[in-house]
């Protein structure tokens, strides 16, 4: 009995001293544990997570609607326009009337709309969200911007605020407001999807299209409603779809609130819009061109061209200059150089920042009124000025030409005798494949190129006659 005592009793012993041991000489300190109650906003893609940051938005709380929706319906119209011919505003064709949305913009019942969504309309009423029905007269319109301003009878409307269209940010949050399908006061929501939209709607020489694009649902009867950020403040008048069935299909385009506001100010104060002209034929900047010219990124307006007398033309601005910034602020794509030219006046003073030559430069432009005619500088004219200056005439290769030679370029018609081309020692019939190593397909490119080139200049070619390549070189003064 004694001895199973004893063994009970060092197997108890044992026990306590290991587990002891094991406390004190093995197991590691508790680590703190940490509880995080809000996590970051958004997280960057870094590989290392030590390294990610919160990011937000300049914008009120992006996930609650309430609050704008609320603001902003009591100010969005429902619009109707009779006509003895009719129009349809998404066709053209006429069908008796018309309907579509429009947005109050004062308390004594200015109201903005889309020019398409009143054209050929004899008589025009406007309901008002509490179903109030009111007459309303055209003030006037743009169809240069597809915009339109319409007048209603009445004190303290509810009316929208017009924010600040450049602040909008792609992935944005944004509300549009409208009557489709006669459905009054209708909100919808999507992101900002993209700025300086093109979509080649609207005609004459004069139109301007920079449309914002989002993926807020808009169909027929949405056209001259609301586009609102998270604020309920007015950014856009939704104007457009895109689509194959006439109705939406994932695209919405409105025109940006700081150029409605200027084309309405202008209808309002002189009953027309004063627009100012820059005096330039401009085209977008491909890769192609944007390598041509030495440029870091193809980012900028191309100009084609400089209209005699107008403000371009005495600030000095030429042919193949690259438009980057309006006032200091970027210019990437041609809509966005549309827009900003679009909200100033004739006489308007601006700064226009420029790349020639690789160079960056400045100059303040004063502008011309849109109501002056200014002729272009014909292709010809140019032409004549820098092929004279070095003494000969080209032309472009024939389609056989170049099916039988295999090559694209441009073909000498004519060298003037003891002229630059002449001391070259060229012949008549020699076809330039690479002006600098840069090759050349037309005259317009052999043209640009030409103009945009000093000190040496390298022409590289055939002769159809003659087997291998020649190389001829001369120097060009700035």
């Amino acid at each position: 009995m004694k001895q199973s005592l004893l063994l009970i009793l060092s197997a108890l012993l044992g026990a306590m001293i290991a587990i002891f041991l094991e406390r004190t000489l093995f197991q590691q300190p508790a680590k703190e544990v940490i509880v995080r109650e809000v996590a970051p906003v958004r997280y960057t893609n870094y590989d290392d997570v030590s390294n990610v940051s919160a990011r937000t938005l300049a914008s009120s709380a992006p996930s609650d609607f309430i609050a704008a929706a609320e603001a902003v319906t009591d100010a969005v119209v429902h619009i109707k326009a009779e006509s003895n011919s009719g129009f349809d505003f998404w066709s053209g064709r006429g069908l008796g009337s018309s309907s579509g949305s429009g947005v109050l913009i004062s308390s004594d019942g200015y109201i903005i709309t889309n020019n398409h969504v009143i054209e050929g309309g004899n008589d025009v009423s406007v309901t008002l969200n509490n179903r109030d029905e009111l007459e309303a007269s055209i003030i006037g319109s743009d169809p240069s911007t597809d915009l339109a301003l319409l007048k209603v009878e009445g004190r303290r409307l509810p009316y929208l605020q017009i924010g600040n269209s450049d602040s909008l940010r792609i992935g944005e949050w944004v509300l549009a407001v409208g009557s489709p399908f006669n459905l009054h006061s209708t909100v919808t929501a999507g992101i900002v999807s993209a700025k300086g939209r093109n979509i080649n709607i609207l005609e004459g020489q004069n139109a301007i299209e920079s449309f914002i694009q989002t993926d807020a649902m808009v169909n027929p009867g949405n056209s001259g409603g609301a586009l609102v950020n998270t604020r309920g403040e007015l950014v856009g008048i939704n104007t457009a779809i895109m689509t194959r069935s006439g109705h939406f299909e994932g695209y919405s385009f409105a025109i940006p609130a700081n150029l409605a506001f200027k084309v309405i100010n202008d209808i309002r104060s002189f009953g027309t819009v004063k627009r100012g002209i820059l005096g330039v034929d401009i085209n977008e900047l491909d890769s192609r061109r944007a390598k041509r010219l030495g440029l870091e990124s193809v980012e900028g307006v191309f100009i084609e061209g400089v209209h005699e007398g107008s403000g371009a033309a005495v600030a000095g601005l030429k042919r193949g200059d690259v438009i980057v910034a309006v006032n200091g602020k970027k210019v990437v794509k041609m809509p966005e150089l549309q827009e900003q030219i679009a909200r100033l006046r004739p006489e308007d003073k601006v700064n226009i920042t420029f790349i020639r030559k690789g160079k960056q430069r400045t100059v303040d432009i004063v502008l011309k009124s849109n109501e002056v005619a200014l002729q272009p500088k014909s292709n010809d004219v140019v032409r004549a000025d820098v092929f004279n200056e070095l003494g000969f005439e080209l032309r472009p290769l024939s389609s056989p030409e170049m099916v039988r030679l295999g090559v694209e370029g441009v073909k000498v018609l004519s060298i003037t005798r003891e002229s630059t081309i002449a001391d070259t020692n060229m012949e008549l019939g020699f076809i330039i494949l690479q002006i600098n190593s840069n090759p050349v397909s037309s005259v317009e490119e052999a043209m640009l190129m030409l103009e945009l080139s000093e000190g040496e200049i390298m022409l590289e070619g055939i002769y159809e006659d003659y087997t291998g390549e020649y190389i001829y070189k001369f120097e060009k003064e700035d």
